[in-house]
């Protein structure tokens, strides 16, 4: 029997190396594939879409704010994988009664590379984990020294549509935007507040994201009334989606740099 303390700081009794694992976070269970553990994953969401064959064959659970309880005790999990902001409390509540529930929270890259580390303990994989937080530190590194000397543009991020919200302080999208040399102009309001379209004022840039809302080029035309800043889709998996899923952001960040220069 060991005890594991999870990103919130609970403490996870596992007897052994978990071989069946259930992740409730798509980000969380693209990152188990690259750890080299697809197969001892048994259940995932129906939003778990990479890698894109994985949903083909393993077993869909539900979603990550609803989940098919008696479907996940059928599996016999040997751990739950959840996210503070994925996945809801009383969830996590329901969920510890069938398996030990592991709950991350990211909101730094330092708590993605925490995640990482965390992984390659519980599941004995720690060589592999370490590589990986190595691969990231060193593609931040370059793509920090990358942005030094380019221009700082302020923007907003919209994550959703009627009511209209963005991304603001304390998220993981407000700390990519800052590391791509961007100010976040609703940094100051937490989490994801709903906004009023005349408050895109003296904007360089809107991002409107492909997730959760799945933005397209109509709302371009939309919000172009209200504001004289330049207005774009983004994918927003680069800028929500953590894990492994990092070492392919910083290559888009890059060329999206580039895009506005």
């Amino acid at each position: 029997m060991a005890n594991y303390l999870d990103q919130l700081g609970r403490s996870i009794a596992i007897t052994h190396s978990p071989k069946r694992i259930i992740s409730l976070v798509p980000s969380q269970t693209e990152l188990l594939v690259d750890l080299g553990l697809r197969d001892h994953i048994v259940g995932i969401t129906k939003f778990c879409v990479h890698p894109s064959d994985l949903i083909d064959e393993k077993e869909v659970v539900g979603g990550t704010k609803q989940v098919h309880l008696d479907k996940i005790q059928k599996l016999q999990p040997d751990i739950i994988l959840c996210n503070k902001e994925e996945n809801t409390e009383e969830m996590v509540v329901k969920l510890s009664e069938i398996a030990p529930v592991h709950v991350s929270d990211i909101t730094f890259i330092d708590d993605n590379l925490e995640l990482i580390y965390q992984y390659g303990v519980i599941f004995n994989c720690t060589n592999t984990a370490r590589s990986l937080t190595n691969r990231i530190k060193s593609s931040l590194y370059s793509f920090t020294e990358l942005v030094l000397d380019t221009p700082t543009y302020k923007v907003a991020y919209f994550i959703w549509r009627n009511p209209w919200m963005v991304a603001g302080g304390g998220t993981f999208i407000d700390h990519l935007l800052t590391l791509c040399g961007f100010e976040n102009t609703f940094s100051t309001t937490k989490r994801y507040p709903e906004i009023s379209l005349d408050q895109l004022k003296e904007l360089d840039y809107i991002f409107l994201s492909s997730e959760p809302f799945p933005f397209k080029e109509k709302h371009i035309k939309e919000l172009e009334k209200y504001t004289d800043a330049k207005v774009i889709l983004v994918d927003g998996e680069y800028f929500s989606w953590y894990g492994s899923r990092v070492l392919k952001a910083f290559d888009y960040f890059t060329a999206l740099k580039k895009r506005l220069l």
